[in-house]
């Protein structure tokens, strides 16, 4: 189902796949919205945030939607969304502040629409580095970091989430430093879940469908239980 480009969403979470816009800090925000089987159905919704956009990173990226259907096929509800200047939503780009409120506007919709579920948080790459700000101020029932650019932006800044923390990091990545990631995941207390995915790169070209299985079984543990018909 696609959205009017011209409507805003209602407080109301879609009953299925959904294109659509809220209302954010810079201008209206382009977000996707997607529902699990009825079945697998769980009381927690994902917010997933995408690579740099001033190199191209939107909501679509591969690495994005692979984490999006694996967190989906688990039970979760989930919501993409391209920041400020990306795809269709208004704005520019703001080097990360502006985008963390943009993040922050997207999960006060969540909190509006789902206010039972779990709040969990996702990103790649440059939006790992996002989610990971935005996790100083939420309540979290889990944080997905995948391939984190600590050699650009200032993770060490920033305090270890109070929540389950996954961290996946290709040893073939050709942009962020694998060295870097090792170094910075080992002054962390305590230490997140930490995965390295053998032969992949920086977009786990070959390797999505490794990625959507590691995924799903290192957040596995921590899924609430699924919601009883």
């Amino acid at each position: 189902m696609v959205g009017n480009p011209d409507t805003i969403q209602t407080d109301q979470f879609p009953a299925s796949r959904h294109e659509f816009f809220i209302r954010g800090p810079a201008g209206k925000l382009e977000c996707v919205a997607d529902v699990p089987e009825a079945s697998a159905e769980r009381p927690a919704t994902i917010v997933i945030c995408h690579p740099h956009p001033l190199h191209g990173g939107t909501m679509h990226n591969k690495v994005v939607t692979i984490m999006e259907r694996s967190m989906r096929e688990l039970g979760l509800r989930t919501i993409r969304f391209n920041f400020r200047g990306a795809g269709e939503s208004e704005g520019e780009h703001d080097e990360g502040y502006g985008e963390t409120d943009d993040l922050f506007a997207v999960t006060e919709w969540v909190r509006q629409s789902r206010p039972d579920d779990e709040l969990w948080l996702g990103g790649f790459s440059f939006g790992s580095f996002i989610s990971m700000r935005a996790a100083q101020n939420l309540k979290l029932g889990q944080l997905i970091s995948i391939a984190p650019p600590v050699d650009r932006f200032e993770f060490s800044q920033l305090q270890h989430p109070d929540c389950p923390w996954l961290v996946v990091q290709g040893d073939e990545d050709e942009v962020v430093c694998l060295e870097d990631v090792v170094c910075w995941i080992e002054k962390l207390q305590p230490p997140p879940e930490f995965l390295i995915m053998e032969q992949a790169d920086h977009f786990f070209h070959r390797r999505l469908m490794d990625l959507r299985g590691l995924l799903k079984n290192g957040v596995r543990p921590n899924l609430p239980e699924t919601i009883s018909p």
